[in-house]
């Protein structure tokens, strides 16, 4: 079924940049000497450069709505706390980021334009919560992983009467994210072209699902899901019920996952270190990659 887009988020949306652009990747074909057409989604277009602010804005909208004042989140590689830093903004709230630690030292810049947006950013694990403390205390070298830094920013914002927005995993994050699919599907229809193929890489799946789902009643397309070699949950993974946060605070959610424990490499593709996959993601699509 459709859900309506509230106006206002509509006109959010216009301000960051929807829609993005489709666009033929030429030069790729080339040099892989493909006899075909390749084309990408850019999301790089938005104002936050990703597709993270697709959720963070129709969250931020309804918090306002409801009189919130501040918000937590956390974030990986930044993109998820850059856009609720500029979500938040735009709807007049306040924000509280804890960024896993590798790459809050790995990503200065990216901590820099969440400050210019107005939020606080917080090295996860850090000292501003009681979960935070207890692993610093066992591992003050701590690289942190998305799960510590989920459970930091629920936990500041049940000590704070704050409210919290999550940037993936959920199933309602995907919603929202099908933005990228519907104008996907429109603009392929506008060129005439029909996919053979859709690949995209997983960390918690709203990425993924949000570009394919719109498409998936096509059973002529392949859809792909790509991970990290270092998170192979799609080959190492269980299907099982499983905190998304480290301190299970959360409610559990019955996904493929790794354990809530794990903790990755430090990889630069920080939003890729997630140890779960939403559960729409599971059993949805032909093939799965690590």
């Amino acid at each position: 079924r459709f859900e309506n887009i509230p106006d206002e988020v509509i006109e959010q949306y216009i301000q960051i940049g929807r829609p993005t652009p489709l666009i033929r990747a030429k030069n790729l074909e080339k040099y892989l000497r493909f006899d075909g057409k390749i084309f990408f989604k850019y999301e790089g277009a938005t104002a936050t450069g990703s597709h993270k602010i697709n959720t963070a804005i129709p969250q931020a909208y309804y918090a306002a709505l409801e009189g919130i004042k501040e918000i937590t989140t956390e974030t990986g590689a930044g993109q998820w706390g850059t856009a609720t830093a500029l979500a938040a903004s735009l709807n007049g709230i306040k924000s509280n980021v804890f960024m896993v630690r590798v790459s809050h030292d790995q990503k200065p810049l990216r901590r820099q334009i969440m400050y210019l947006y107005g939020a606080n950013v917080f090295a996860s694990p850090s000292l501003k919560t009681e979960f935070g403390r207890s692993m610093l205390q066992h591992n003050p070298e701590h690289p942190g992983s998305l799960g510590i830094a989920i459970s930091e920013a629920v936990q500041y914002a049940l000590d704070n009467d704050f409210r919290y927005l999550l940037g993936s995993v959920m199933n309602s994050v995907i919603t929202h994210q099908t933005i990228i699919g519907l104008e996907t599907k429109n603009q392929l229809e506008y060129i005439d072209v029909k996919p053979d193929a859709m690949i995209g890489c997983v960390g918690g799946g709203s990425n993924f699902c949000g570009f394919t789902f719109p498409l998936i009643e096509n059973k002529n397309i392949e859809m792909i899901a790509s991970a990290a070699t270092e998170v192979p949950k799609f080959s190492k993974g269980n299907f099982k019920y499983d905190n998304i946060d480290t301190a299970g605070i959360l409610p559990q959610l019955k996904m493929l996952t790794l354990g809530s424990d794990y903790v990755p490499e430090g990889i630069y593709s920080g939003g890729l270190r997630y140890h779960g996959v939403a559960p729409f993601s599971f059993g949805s699509h032909k093939e799965w990659k690590n």
